[in-house]
């Protein structure tokens, strides 16, 4: 059985008796466990999602020690401008000791589980504590403004007749 685990930004592929070296883990007690993204376990069953949820991978340290170094050089050129610079991350080496699914039972029984469909995974918890049966709170929706059609113009009515009318009568004025 394997299993992917995310710690220190990276993932990792392990199975039980990995020696793997994350980014420095402070921990006080004996043994670390992760939450697992992806399982893969002995028959060739994947379980991601909630599935993976229930699996936990256990490990224990064994120490720390230093990576390799990472030479940074920072150059512009015609301006003077060089930089050097080095660094070396601090690494947790990790043993895996176990890779399990939690309540996991025979490959027959699961696979008959997952046949039936029933595996008791489709209720959703209560995340505010508040009952089932309580009326769920109104989400705030968000307020939608209609765009407002920019005012008619105002249109002038040609006066035709007064202009016939003005220009004849400049017209005979002259």
């Amino acid at each position: 059985m394997y299993a992917v685990i995310k710690t220190g930004g990276k993932q990792h592929k392990v199975q039980a008796g990995d020696v793997i070296e994350v980014e420095r883990l402070v921990n006080e007690g004996e043994t670390v466990t992760f939450q697992p993204l992806l399982v893969v376990d002995d028959d060739g069953t994947t379980h991601a999602g909630a599935g993976a949820a229930k699996a936990v991978v256990t490990a224990s340290p064994l120490g720390e020690k230093k990576g390799d170094k990472i030479r940074i050089f920072k150059y512009r050129p015609k301006s003077g401008y060089a930089r050097r610079q080095g660094h070396r991350q601090v690494l947790t080496m990790l043993e895996i000791t176990g890779v399990s699914l939690e309540g996991s039972t025979s490959g027959s029984a699961r696979s008959a589980t997952k046949r039936s469909g029933s595996d008791g995974g489709d209720e959703k918890p209560a995340t505010d504590g508040a009952s089932s049966d309580a009326p769920a709170a109104k989400k705030p929706t968000a307020k939608t403004t209609t765009a407002k059609k920019p005012p008619a113009k105002k249109t002038t009515a040609k006066k035709t007749s007064a202009t016939k009318a003005g220009a004849s009568t400049r017209d005979a004025a002259e």
